[in-house]
């Protein structure tokens, strides 16, 4: 008798082909996964870049709205303090030029107030 190790059976053999197709189809869609991994890694990166760059696009209109509005309430505060300063100085050269204004220019009245009825006897 001998101890040699039973050959390969007709089940055997169909079993070993039915592991090397199985294995064949692991490696298959083991690229077809790996593949799908990278193409969708390489649309998420596109997609991230787009959207930064739509993000940096949005702040940079938004900071030159926010600029242009900025300078337009400067000018407009400009206009303002201008008119009002103008005003100002307009009131305040007619008010010195109007007479009765000063108290030497309203004596009698002074005097009149002042002294009372002092001042009619």
């Amino acid at each position: 008798m001998t101890d040699a190790p039973p050959g390969p059976t007709v089940t055997d053999a169909g079993t070993i082909d039915a592991l090397k197709r199985i294995k064949a189809a692991e490696a298959e869609w083991g690229e077809k996964v790996e593949r799908a991994r990278r193409e969708s890694e390489a649309v998420l990166g596109r997609l991230r870049g787009e959207s930064d760059a739509s993000v940096a696009a949005a702040r940079a209109s938004a900071e030159a709205e926010r600029a242009g509005a900025l300078q337009k309430a400067r000018t407009v505060a400009e206009e303002e303090a201008g008119r009002i300063l103008s005003e100002g100085r307009a009131a305040a050269e007619g008010a010195a030029l109007v007479a009765g204004k000063r108290p030497i220019d309203r004596k009698e009245d002074l005097l009149q107030v002042v002294l009372g009825s002092f001042g009619h006897e």
